[in-house]
Protein backbone atom coordinates (compact mmCIF):
# COMPACT_ATOMS: atom_id res chain seq x y z
CA UNK A 1 0.00 0.00 0.00
CA UNK A 2 2.88 2.45 0.33
CA UNK A 3 4.06 1.58 -3.42
CA UNK A 4 2.89 4.58 -5.82
CA UNK A 5 1.92 3.18 -9.67
CA UNK A 6 -0.11 4.95 -12.03
CA UNK A 7 -3.05 2.79 -10.93
CA UNK A 8 -2.19 3.74 -7.45
CA UNK A 9 -2.88 7.31 -6.37
CA UNK A 10 0.03 8.55 -4.03
CA UNK A 11 -1.63 9.59 -0.70
CA UNK A 12 -0.16 11.32 2.69
CA UNK A 13 3.26 9.82 3.76
CA UNK A 14 2.44 6.79 5.32
CA UNK A 15 3.93 5.58 8.83
CA UNK A 16 7.04 3.25 8.10
CA UNK A 17 5.40 -0.48 9.05
CA UNK A 18 1.90 0.18 9.49
CA UNK A 19 -0.78 -1.44 7.65
CA UNK A 20 -4.42 -2.17 7.61
CA UNK A 21 -4.03 -5.60 7.53
CA UNK A 22 -6.91 -6.73 9.43
CA UNK A 23 -8.72 -3.36 10.25
CA UNK A 24 -11.78 -2.62 8.20
CA UNK A 25 -13.71 0.34 9.95
CA UNK A 26 -13.66 2.16 7.50
CA UNK A 27 -15.19 -0.70 4.84
CA UNK A 28 -18.11 -0.33 7.28
CA UNK A 29 -18.00 3.53 8.44
CA UNK A 30 -18.53 5.33 5.02
CA UNK A 31 -20.12 5.06 1.61
CA UNK A 32 -18.74 4.34 -1.12
CA UNK A 33 -20.56 4.91 -4.45
CA UNK A 34 -18.41 3.06 -6.61
CA UNK A 35 -19.63 -0.11 -4.61
CA UNK A 36 -23.21 0.92 -4.48
CA UNK A 37 -22.66 0.92 -0.50
CA UNK A 38 -23.92 3.10 2.24
CA UNK A 39 -22.37 4.38 5.00
CA UNK A 40 -22.99 2.36 8.25
CA UNK A 41 -23.38 -0.94 6.41
CA UNK A 42 -20.27 -3.41 5.87
CA UNK A 43 -18.69 -3.24 2.37
CA UNK A 44 -19.58 -6.98 0.66
CA UNK A 45 -15.81 -7.26 -0.15
CA UNK A 46 -14.97 -7.61 3.93
CA UNK A 47 -13.37 -10.75 4.32
CA UNK A 48 -13.39 -10.51 8.54
CA UNK A 49 -10.76 -11.49 9.67
CA UNK A 50 -8.45 -10.69 6.68
CA UNK A 51 -9.36 -7.28 5.46
CA UNK A 52 -10.39 -6.16 1.90
CA UNK A 53 -10.98 -9.47 -0.50
CA UNK A 54 -10.55 -7.06 -3.64
CA UNK A 55 -7.56 -5.23 -2.31
CA UNK A 56 -5.61 -4.98 -5.60
CA UNK A 57 -8.91 -4.28 -7.91
CA UNK A 58 -10.60 -2.11 -4.92
CA UNK A 59 -12.29 1.69 -6.63
CA UNK A 60 -10.36 5.42 -6.44
CA UNK A 61 -12.66 5.74 -3.52
CA UNK A 62 -10.78 2.81 -1.15
CA UNK A 63 -7.47 3.72 -2.88
CA UNK A 64 -7.16 7.53 -2.06
CA UNK A 65 -8.29 7.34 1.45
CA UNK A 66 -6.04 6.58 4.41
CA UNK A 67 -6.70 6.90 7.77
CA UNK A 68 -5.31 8.95 10.28
CA UNK A 69 -3.39 6.55 12.48
CA UNK A 70 -1.82 5.08 9.12
CA UNK A 71 -0.70 8.68 8.91
CA UNK A 72 0.05 9.92 12.14
CA UNK A 73 3.17 8.36 13.78
CA UNK A 74 2.51 10.10 17.60
CA UNK A 75 -0.81 7.36 17.30
CA UNK A 76 -0.59 4.52 19.36
CA UNK A 77 -1.59 0.95 18.59
CA UNK A 78 -4.25 1.86 20.60
CA UNK A 79 -5.60 4.08 18.04
CA UNK A 80 -5.80 1.85 15.58
CA UNK A 81 -9.51 1.95 14.42
CA UNK A 82 -10.65 -1.82 14.78
CA UNK A 83 -9.42 -1.25 18.87
CA UNK A 84 -10.54 2.16 18.92
CA UNK A 85 -13.59 1.44 17.08
CA UNK A 86 -13.90 4.74 14.89
CA UNK A 87 -11.64 6.05 12.21
CA UNK A 88 -10.08 9.33 11.97
CA UNK A 89 -9.35 11.33 9.08
CA UNK A 90 -8.27 15.06 8.12
CA UNK A 91 -9.75 17.63 5.84
CA UNK A 92 -9.39 21.24 4.62
CA UNK A 93 -5.42 20.88 4.50
CA UNK A 94 -5.44 19.41 8.15
CA UNK A 95 -7.34 21.67 10.08
CA UNK A 96 -10.06 19.97 10.86
CA UNK A 97 -10.12 16.17 11.93
CA UNK A 98 -13.11 14.03 11.63
CA UNK A 99 -14.32 10.87 13.66
CA UNK A 100 -16.46 8.23 12.66
CA UNK A 101 -17.46 5.79 14.94
CA UNK A 102 -18.29 2.44 14.03
CA UNK A 103 -22.18 2.25 14.38
CA UNK A 104 -22.19 -0.61 16.64
CA UNK A 105 -20.23 1.77 19.03
CA UNK A 106 -21.13 5.18 18.38
CA UNK A 107 -20.04 5.91 22.00
CA UNK A 108 -16.19 4.89 21.35
CA UNK A 109 -14.87 8.20 21.00
CA UNK A 110 -16.00 9.51 24.56
CA UNK A 111 -13.97 6.43 26.07
CA UNK A 112 -10.84 6.76 28.33
CA UNK A 113 -7.80 7.62 26.90
CA UNK A 114 -9.39 9.31 23.52
CA UNK A 115 -11.93 11.57 24.37
CA UNK A 116 -9.64 13.48 27.05
CA UNK A 117 -7.16 13.74 24.14
CA UNK A 118 -9.72 14.82 21.65
CA UNK A 119 -10.27 17.98 24.32
CA UNK A 120 -6.91 18.70 24.64
CA UNK A 121 -6.36 18.63 20.67
CA UNK A 122 -9.33 21.03 20.68
CA UNK A 123 -7.82 23.46 23.37
CA UNK A 124 -4.51 23.57 21.10
CA UNK A 125 -6.19 24.49 17.98
CA UNK A 126 -9.01 26.83 18.86
CA UNK A 127 -6.71 29.53 18.08
CA UNK A 128 -5.05 28.73 14.75
CA UNK A 129 -8.99 27.68 13.22
CA UNK A 130 -8.52 23.83 13.58
CA UNK A 131 -11.76 21.79 14.00
CA UNK A 132 -12.81 18.38 15.26
CA UNK A 133 -16.38 17.13 14.55
CA UNK A 134 -17.78 13.76 15.45
CA UNK A 135 -19.87 11.67 12.69
CA UNK A 136 -22.84 9.53 13.58
CA UNK A 137 -24.14 8.69 10.56
CA UNK A 138 -25.15 13.00 9.10
CA UNK A 139 -25.57 13.98 11.68
CA UNK A 140 -22.02 16.09 13.29
CA UNK A 141 -20.93 16.76 16.80
CA UNK A 142 -18.05 19.57 17.05
CA UNK A 143 -15.53 18.97 19.95
CA UNK A 144 -15.08 21.95 21.67
CA UNK A 145 -12.59 22.53 24.47
CA UNK A 146 -15.31 23.61 27.12
CA UNK A 147 -17.97 21.36 25.72
CA UNK A 148 -19.42 19.30 23.10
CA UNK A 149 -22.18 21.40 20.28
CA UNK A 150 -24.39 19.45 18.55
CA UNK A 151 -24.33 20.53 14.83
CA UNK A 152 -27.69 18.41 13.86
CA UNK A 153 -27.79 17.30 10.42
CA UNK A 154 -24.60 18.20 8.38
CA UNK A 155 -25.29 18.03 4.36
CA UNK A 156 -22.90 17.91 1.93
CA UNK A 157 -21.87 21.49 0.85
CA UNK A 158 -22.64 23.28 4.47
CA UNK A 159 -19.79 25.08 6.03
CA UNK A 160 -18.93 24.74 9.86
CA UNK A 161 -17.56 28.03 10.87
CA UNK A 162 -15.81 28.17 14.28
CA UNK A 163 -15.45 31.97 15.67
CA UNK A 164 -14.40 33.70 18.92
CA UNK A 165 -17.58 35.68 20.22
CA UNK A 166 -16.50 36.98 24.10
CA UNK A 167 -14.14 34.43 24.91
CA UNK A 168 -15.81 31.74 23.75
CA UNK A 169 -15.75 29.36 20.71
CA UNK A 170 -19.13 29.24 18.96
CA UNK A 171 -20.12 27.18 16.06
CA UNK A 172 -22.24 27.53 13.02
CA UNK A 173 -23.42 25.10 10.39
CA UNK A 174 -23.82 27.22 7.23
CA UNK A 175 -26.49 25.46 5.28
CA UNK A 176 -25.69 25.76 1.44
CA UNK A 177 -28.27 26.89 -0.52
Amino acid sequence: MTETTAAQPKGPALVPGRSCGTCTVCCKAFGIPELDKGPGQWCRHVVQGRGCGIHEARPATCRLFFCHWMANASLGPDWRPDRAKFVMYTEMEGKRLVVAPDVGAPASWRRTPYYAQFKRWAALGAGQGRQILVFLGDRATAVLPDRDQDLGVVMLGDRIVYRVAGGRIEVDNLRRD
